[in-house]
């Protein structure tokens, strides 16, 4: 590998290690962590946060064979560890998400167009070898109609022993941008909230789902 000075280093750290990048990175982050429901998945902010993972260590490699100073390796070493640590815990949240909903992120249409395709493959064998375990274990002891992995009987009308997220949960939230949101549910009485840049409320999810999902406002 070609050495690099410790000032150019300098230089193409700034260029690998992106600050906006790392800045969005933790923003999926926290808004995938306060979310009930599982978000959209940040691909494209996901390939270059590994990119620049693996260069910056590429990086660090380069000038412990060198000889660079041992702290400005271990700043460097510092932000490394600080967004491995973000990118981990995105895909970490975004895990559990889909080992809860599993049966729900697959037969909603929604939920599943959120889902990356190896997350989809993962809910897939997970939704398959709980079924599997579920029948071998209780359901084919027990009467046929009430063999179904997915309702309790099967006179039931819908998937009723599927958990879903409660988009009624409370959530903080911060808004980025002058907002104007709608309180209540269609062909009720309107009533709205405006939010300033930069003010926080308490409020339940479904009413800012649609302003997260364009990125006018963030949860905290």
């Amino acid at each position: 590998m070609a050495s690099n000075s410790e000032a150019g280093g300098s230089a193409d750290y700034e260029t690998l290690m992106s600050t906006s990048d790392v800045e969005l990175l933790k923003r999926a982050w926290r808004n995938e962590k306060a979310a009930p429901e599982i978000l959209q998945y940040e691909g494209a902010l996901v390939d270059r946060a590994k990119e620049q993972i693996e260069l910056v260590e590429e990086t660090i490699e380069d000038y412990v064979e060198n000889g660079i100073d041992p702290l400005v390796v271990s700043l460097y070493q510092m932000d490394l560890d600080r967004a491995q640590f973000l990118l981990r815990s995105y895909l970490r949240v975004r895990l559990l998400k889909i080992e809860k909903f599993m049966f729900h992120n697959l037969k909603s249409e929604e939920a599943e167009r959120r889902l990356s395709e190896q997350e989809k493959v993962f809910a897939t064998r997970c939704a398959d070898d709980l079924a599997k375990h579920f029948e071998e274990t209780v359901l084919l002891k027990l009467p046929e109609n009430y063999q179904s992995v997915l309702k309790q009987s099967l006179i039931s009308e819908v998937d009723d022993m599927v958990p879903q997220p409660h988009l009624d949960t409370f959530v903080v939230c911060r808004s980025k941008n002058f907002v104007s949101l709608n309180l209540y549910e269609e062909g009720e009485s309107p009533e709205t909230v405006e939010m300033e840049r930069g003010d926080l409320y308490f409020i339940r999810y479904k009413i800012v789902k649609r302003a997260i999902e364009s990125g006018q406002i963030d949860l905290i």
